[in-house]
């Protein structure tokens, strides 16, 4: 069967970045992602931005998924939240149940659910948390990094847990990220970074810091917004994909 791989994008995040007229990174980024993960107002964003996203997402054929997070715009859902189990279930269905209504005014649907900073961090190991957001999602496919606790909790209470890798970040031999706080991190290279996304979407592994094979087992790779030359590592991932026969499409339909 052929390779096939989904590329999502974290967008809705500057408040700025959807006045009329602006054609920023957000919008450049949709002509190119497959998946937007759209900032649902608890780390960033607002009704207008997220309504803004959904329709230039409907307009490109673009799959719109629910980037929940803690509720913390202070820290921009960077810091740990030790809340409740069901207060924090309550929050990310409020979170997706808002996303939908407007999706559905803009003429999309919200299609999958990833959570943001410090909640996806937390819902690898976390298994209240990561059981809270399985319960918010209904009938939602969530993204997440492989072998967390919230794709393994997703799979073994019915729901479609899709793993996704890191075009643009560097891996340890066992599989982690590389910490952003150590050498080799990021990748910013479009050559390395591309040729980096056709081998796993051909071979199922990605080249790690110390010059090993990792295996990397994934449906769907994000390309951070945030990372330099962001706009133009899309775009060359997704041109080098195609020339090698991969189809990129969303994961979720």
């Amino acid at each position: 069967m052929a390779a096939r791989i989904d590329l999502n994008c974290d967008l809705g995040e500057e408040l700025d970045a959807w006045e009329a007229g602006v054609d920023g990174l957000d919008a450049l980024l949709l002509d190119v992602v497959t998946s937007a993960n759209v900032a649902c107002g608890y780390h960033a964003g607002d009704e207008r931005i997220m309504a803004a996203v959904c329709r230039a997402a409907a307009a490109r054929g673009v799959a719109v998924g629910a980037h929940v997070s803690y509720l913390d715009r202070e820290n921009f859902g960077r810091r740990f939240v030790d809340v409740p189990a069901d207060v924090l279930r309550e929050q990310v269905s409020e979170q997706v149940e808002l996303l939908r209504a407007i999706a559905r005014r803009e003429g999309t649907r919200v299609a999958y659910v990833k959570p943001h900073g410090a909640l996806y961090n937390a819902v690898v190991h976390h298994e209240e948390h990561a059981r809270s957001v399985v319960e918010a999602l209904r009938d939602l496919p969530v993204l997440g990094l492989p072998g967390s606790a919230v794709l393994d909790i997703a799979a073994r209470t019915g729901r479609r847990a899709v793993a996704e890798a890191f075009a643009d970040r560097g891996y340890r031999a066992d599989g982690t990220l590389v910490p952003r706080s150590e050498p080799g991190a990021l990748v910013t290279d479009a050559d390395e970074v591309a040729a980096r996304v056709v081998r796993l979407a051909q071979h199922g592994v990605m080249r790690a810091v110390d010059g090993s094979d990792v295996r990397v087992v994934a449906e769907s790779v994000c390309v951070h917004s945030d990372t330099p030359g962001a706009a133009v590592l899309a775009r060359r991932v997704r041109a080098e994909l195609r020339a090698n026969g991969v189809t990129v499409a969303p994961f979720a339909g």
